[in-house]
């Protein structure tokens, strides 16, 4: 395994270990838009190494492991990096955007950084097989479109405490990072990049005309 991808899961599971066991480190750290709106703007970032809880954490670096070194061996571990923290950024921001006025909402974890990653992924290697719920397979492409819908569904219903936001900004990063490092994809996979698109559309329409 690559020691970068080795040191990002080291990362989170030491982070969220300790926020599992100290509750005032969990509250200064995690993603809480009062905070983040009053200056401290470092929640962006550290809200990302932190879980809700084990199974919470387990999830995301399993998935991680299963995606990140496609990614890595086709693009680097420069861009991978980039892709990673571009994504967890871009899941906060597109978080931010969402729950602006809504002083109280927090949230935790990795998802952002690695559902943009597994974006990636779907991007250089469109006709690879996922496992949906790692059990029922289906083509990568096909998986990320649905799961971005089901992504738009969840943050209209707002019927779970899943941050699809965080989600959906991730997999908009690790979107546009893949295609601003790999460009030739527009003409590789120019049906799985407009097709991957449609869904981001989709969202911002409906938000634009208040359907969110």
């Amino acid at each position: 395994m690559n020691t970068i991808l080795i040191g990002i899961i080291v990362a989170n599971v030491l982070v969220s270990y300790k926020g599992f066991n100290d509750l005032s480190f969990f509250r200064k750290y995690e993603f809480h838009v009062g905070s983040i709106r009053s200056g401290e703007q470092i929640r962006m970032l550290t809200s990302g190494f932190l879980h809700v809880d084990m199974m919470h954490l387990i999830f995301n670096m399993l998935t991680l492991c299963f995606f990140a070194p496609d990614v890595i061996n086709y693009l680097g571990a420069v861009s991978f990096l980039l892709i990673y923290f571009g994504s967890l950024i871009f899941g906060n921001l597109l978080t931010m955007l969402f729950h602006k006025n809504d002083y109280s909402y927090r949230a935790v974890g990795a998802s952002g950084a690695v559902t943009g990653v597994l974006y990636s992924a779907i991007l250089l290697f469109p006709n690879s097989e996922v496992g949906l719920y790692f059990v029922i397979p289906m083509p990568a492409f096909v998986f990320g479109i649905f799961y971005l819908l089901y992504s738009i569904y969840g943050m209209k219903a707002k019927n779970d405490n899943i941050g699809h936001t965080a989600h959906f900004g991730g997999a908009i990063g690790g979107y546009l990072i893949t295609l601003t490092k790999e460009p030739s994809l527009f003409y590789d996979h120019s049906l799985t990049v407009i097709l991957l698109a449609m869904p981001i559309v989709i969202l911002f329409v409906m938000a634009k005309l208040g359907k969110l």
